[in-house]
C-alpha cells in the first residue's frame, strides 16, 4: 500500500494545463525613494525643536530692530523649517514671544523670542507696526501661512488674553489692529473675545477699544466700519459685561468717552438700522388681513378694522423718531404691496402723521417707493396717492406744493415723479390763489 501524506493542508492551486503558477519577482532590497511631503508628514511632532531651530536663525541678526535682517532670517528659516506644519507654533513665537502651553501660559524651558510682538519696547502704533510690517513681508514670501494665521492662530492667542498682563495685551491690540488693517486677518477674530470668563471684568471691552484706537491712528472710521461689517463684528454688547447690557445708550457713553466718538456713531447706525429693520418685518405681519373691513361694533359712526389700531399703538412704542417713523412704516406697509393697497393703510398715516414735518416725510416715502419701481404704471399711481392723502386730510395742499418746489428728494427718476403731480400741484395752486 502506498502511503500518504499526513495532515489535512490543501495541496497549491495549480495553473490551468497542470503547471505551477510562476511566481512574480520582488524587489528585495531595493530602497524606494519617498516624495519629500511624506516624509515631512511622517515625521515626529516637536514643537520645542521647531522653536530651537528657528531661534539659531534669529542669532545672526545683530540687532533688536534690525526688522531687514529678522525677515532675512525668517524667509531663510522657511527653507529648512516646516513651516507649514508648525505653522500655529510660528506665530505664538512671533506674536507671544514663545510656545504657549495648553490654558495660554507661555513654557519656560527656554528664553523668550527676541523678535515677537510681545517683545516690542511699548504697545504704542510706531514700536508695533515694524514688526506686524516684517510679518507681511514673511507671509507674502509664504502664502500659505495667511489662511492659518487667519482662522486660528489668531484666534487662539486672542481667547487667551486673560492670562496676559496689561502689556502685553496691549501690544497684542495694536497687532490685531494692524493685520486687520493689511488684510491679514480678518476682524471677525474679534468674536472669540465674547466669552464670559473675558466680559465680566471688562477686559474683552478695553481690549477691542485698544484695537480701534491704534487702527484709527493710522486708518480711516470707514475702513474700520467696513472691516467690521465683513467680519460680521455688527453687535458690540457681547462684549460688554451682562449687568451693563441692558443700559441705556451705553455703546454710545462708552466709546464717546474713550475717544471714539466714530465708532460710537457707526454702531449707533447700526444699532437704529437693525431697529428699524425689525420694525419693518413686524409691520408686514401686521398688515395681513389689514384690507379686510368689519361692519360697525357698538354704534361705531365708520367701519373700522382693528388691525389700523394695533399698528398704530405699535408704530407709536417703536421709539423711532417721528419722521423714520412714517418713512419705516411706508416700508412696512407698502413694500411688495399693489398700489391700490395704500387706501387700507392711509388710516395709520392719518394718526401718525402730525404737522408739516410728518406730511413731507409720508410724501417723500412715496416718491422714493415709486421712483425705485421705475415703471411707467407705477408713476402714475403717485398722484392718486396725494390726491388720496389730501381728501382724507392726511396732507395739506401747502405740504404738497412745498414738496413740489423744494421739498422732493433728488432719488433716481425723482423728475419724472414730479412731472406726472405737476397738473395736480397747478390746481391746488390755482385754488390756493382763490381763496387768497
Amino acid at each position: 500500500m502506498t502511503s500518504t501524506p499526513s495532515g489535512t493542508g490543501t495541496p497549491p492551486p495549480t495553473a490551468q494545463g497542470g503547471q505551477a503558477k510562476a511566481e512574480k519577482p520582488t524587489l528585495s532590497g531595493t530602497r524606494i525613494k519617498q516624495r519629500k511631503g511624506v516624509v515631512k508628514s511622517q515625521a515626529k511632532f516637536e514643537p520645542e525643536a521647531f522653536r530651537d531651530a528657528l531661534y539659531k536663525y534669529f542669532d545672526g541678526v545683530a540687532a533688536t530692530d534690525d526688522w531687514d535682517g529678522y525677515a532675512a532670517a525668517l524667509d531663510k528659516a522657511g527653507n529648512t523649517l516646516d513651516y507649514r506644519k508648525y505653522s500655529d507654533q510660528l506665530f505664538e513665537i512671533l506674536i507671544a514671544g514663545n510656545l504657549l502651553a495648553p490654558g495660554g501660559s507661555p513654557l519656560d524651558d527656554a528664553p523668550s523670542s527676541p523678535f515677537s510682538v510681545f517683545a516690542a519696547k511699548s504697545g504704542s502704533p510706531a514700536d508695533v507696526k515694524p514688526i506686524i510690517t516684517t510679518l507681511d513681508k514673511v507671509i507674502r514670501r509664504y502664502k500659505f501661512l495667511q489662511k492659518p494665521l487667519d482662522e486660528h492662530s489668531i484666534k487662539y492667542l486672542l481667547q487667551y488674553i486673560g492670562r496676559f498682563d496689561a502689556g502685553q495685551r496691549e501690544r497684542l491690540a495694536t497687532a490685531t489692529a494692524f493685520l486687520i488693517q493689511m488684510s491679514l486677518v480678518s476682524a471677525s477674530c474679534l468674536l472669540v473675545l465674547q466669552k464670559d470668563n473675558l466680559t465680566k471684568d471688562e477686559v474683552a471691552l478695553n481690549f477691542i477699544m485698544n484695537v480701534f484706537k491704534a487702527y484709527l491712528a493710522e486708518g480711516s472710521i470707514d475702513t474700520l466700519s467696513t472691516s467690521l461689517r465683513k467680519g460680521r463684528v455688527t453687535d458690540v454688547l457681547p462684549f460688554f459685561p451682562q449687568t451693563k447690557r441692558s443700559q441705556a445708550n451705553i455703546v454710545t457713553s462708552t466709546f464717546s468717552s474713550a475717544g471714539l466718538t466714530g465708532v460710537a456713531n457707526f454702531y449707533a447706525k447700526l444699532a437704529a438700522r437693525d431697529a428699524r429693520e425689525a420694525v419693518i418685518r413686524r409691520l408686514h405681519e401686521l398688515r395681513e388681513n389689514l384690507d379686510v373691513v368689519q361692519e360697525p361694533v357698538d354704534g361705531a359712526a365708520e367701519e373700522s378694522n382693528p388691525r389700523v389700531d394695533e399698528i398704530v399703538d405699535y408704530l407709536n412704542e417703536s421709539g423711532l423718531p417721528a419722521e423714520e417713523r412714517i418713512a419705516t412704516a411706508w416700508e412696512g406697509l407698502m413694500k411688495d404691496q399693489d398700489p391700490n393697497f395704500v387706501k387700507h393703510v392711509t388710516p395709520v398715516f392719518a394718526a401718525i402723521v402730525k404737522g408739516p414735518r410728518n406730511e413731507l416725510a409720508l410724501i417723500n416715502a412715496a416718491q422714493t417707493h415709486v421712483s425705485a419701481l421705475g415703471d411707467q404704471a407705477s408713476m402714475k399711481t403717485f398722484p392718486g396717492f396725494l390726491k388720496l392723502w389730501y381728501n382724507e386730510d392726511v396732507v395739506s395742499d401747502s405740504a404738497i406744493i412745498f414738496w413740489h418746489t423744494k421739498g422732493h428728494k433728488t432719488t433716481q427718476g425723482y423728475q419724472a415723479v414730479l412731472q406726472v403731480a405737476a397738473p395736480l400741484v397747478k390746481y391746488l395752486q390755482e385754488q390756493e390763489e382763490e381763496d387768497g
